[in-house]
């Protein structure tokens, strides 16, 4: 073990050197890529030389997310302490169903859970736990919202029209989950969003009712906290002057992308009404730069969590108490911990520190937004509070740009559509960048075009 660590420190060391020195990383082309590495498995093993060597090359063709000039996905960045908790999660390989094999591990999801709860106003009965991902966080409250609706679903199955609602430009992992849970894609109902990507309120009271009409069953509205495009926050007090008037309509907040705003007395106002929602989630591994994958989902009143996901399995629950025996809360069994890096992270840097993590990113749109705004060159798509910078530069084609950037190794960022237009979409969610990297950015791509011109396919 102690020579492992040695070539991880060593491999580890490079990727950072690699990281400072050339960006984000050329890519290897799909169809040349089994020709290009080893990565087929054979009956023997490589000696240790070979084997470091093969190592070494996998890591270092691999899309590098921590650099400067990533911003392409929902996440980015490296947290250190972060990191740190991460490795010691590796190292110790707990399972996070039962207290016998977590131990101070289900302590320390507990106190996350636990001041995440109070942080959003949920009450003492609130409850949490910590999913593979957004899109299980989302699909576990839909999950919850079907069985409140009506408990014998649990034994039944779904034997209705159920309605579930959703803005048109909300996550995808919706449309899946509707699959999942035995809704139906056909009973979810895509409304209407405004000029700044948000949910129409009315749209939805129209619909509910249009839908009752019909003797359909409206069961779960899922508001968004961050749209994956625009990066927009449905207004969360107005859903749920609605959701209120109607019996069992679970109201979810998707926080998987911005959720993290709470941590922000700045920009919690962005989800004011949260209180009010039967659940809430968030990726800590998005806003927060914690390693990935860190989802919480937290809900008002414990016991739909344990009516939805409880099952008795005498093999496996034999000490200790339900509180602290979390698999009883979560929709998998075996569960790797992810909750050591977020408390790391936390515990280090505090409330506030994650706080400034929030802030930052928001200041950093904004230098984005007004860079875009002072050049001529460019046309603005998105809006303030919003950590989504979404433009084109000189009628360039946004995915012949993109594509191309990434080709050749010099930026990743992708593209984006909204209301019949495509368009760059800037992602400001590493907080560990600052104004000058902003910009360079921008000097990155400008010089790109200049040299590419002709190259690149315009409007």
């Amino acid at each position: 073990m102690q020579a492992d660590l040695k070539v991880f420190q060593k491999i580890s060391q490079k990727l950072i050197d690699y990281e400072q020195k050339e960006g984000v990383t050329k890519p290897i082309e799909a169809n040349q890529l089994f020709e290009t590495l080893d990565l087929d498995l054979d009956e023997e093993g490589l000696d240790e030389e070979k084997f470091e060597s093969l190592l070494e090359d996998v890591v270092l063709s691999t899309p590098r997310t921590s650099t400067k000039l990533f911003f392409n996905q929902l996440f980015g960045g490296r947290s250190h302490k972060g990191t740190l908790g991460e490795l010691l999660a590796v190292m110790l390989n707990n399972s996070m169903y039962t207290y016998k094999v977590g131990g101070p591990q289900v302590g320390i999801e507990k106190a996350i859970i636990d001041k995440v709860c109070k942080m959003l106003n949920f009450g003492k009965n609130a409850d949490g736990t910590f999913p593979p991902g957004g899109s299980m966080s989302n699909f576990m409250a839909m999950l919850m919202g079907r069985d409140a609706y009506n408990r014998d679903i649990k034994l039944e199955g779904v034997s209705e029209k159920m309605i579930i609602y959703t803005s048109d430009t909300s996550h995808y992992s919706i449309t899946k989950n509707a699959m999942f849970g035995g809704i139906g894609i056909s009973q979810i109902r895509k409304i209407e969003t405004d000029k700044f990507g948000k949910m129409k309120p009315l749209a939805l009271q129209n619909q509910i009712e249009e839908d009752m009409k019909h003797g359909f069953q409206p069961f779960f509205v899922n508001a968004t906290a961050g749209t994956t495009v625009l990066g927009a926050f449905d207004d969360i007090e107005a859903i749920h002057h609605i959701t209120k008037n109607y019996k069992n309509l679970w109201l979810h907040v998707d926080g998987a992308y911005c959720g993290s705003v709470i941590f922000s007395e700045k920009y919690k106002h962005l989800v004011d009404g949260v209180e009010h929602a039967d659940s809430f989630s968030f990726n800590a591994h998005k806003m927060l730069n914690v390693p990935l994958s860190c989802s919480i989902l937290i809900t008002k009143e414990k016991h739909n969590l344990k009516h939805s996901f409880a099952c008795d399995a005498d093999y496996l629950y034999q000490t200790d108490g339900d509180e602290y025996n979390l698999g009883k809360t979560s929709l998998q069994c075996g569960r790797r911990n992810d909750a050591l890096k977020f408390w790391t992270l936390w515990k280090s840097v505090g409330t506030k520190g994650l706080e400034q993590m929030v802030n930052q990113q928001f200041d950093l749109a904004e230098t984005a937004r007004t860079y875009i705004e002072n050049h001529s060159d460019y046309k603005l798509y998105s809006y303030e509070d919003s950590i989504s910078v979404c433009f084109n530069y000189k009628n360039i084609d946004p995915k012949d740009l993109c594509n191309s950037l990434y080709q050749d190794g010099k930026l990743m960022v992708g593209y984006g559509e909204f209301d019949g237009e495509t368009f760059v979409r800037l992602v400001t969610i590493n907080s560990t960048n600052r104004d000058k990297d902003i910009l360079n950015f921008f000097k990155v791509m400008e010089t790109y075009v200049a040299e590419k011109h002709e190259d690149l396919v315009t409007l």
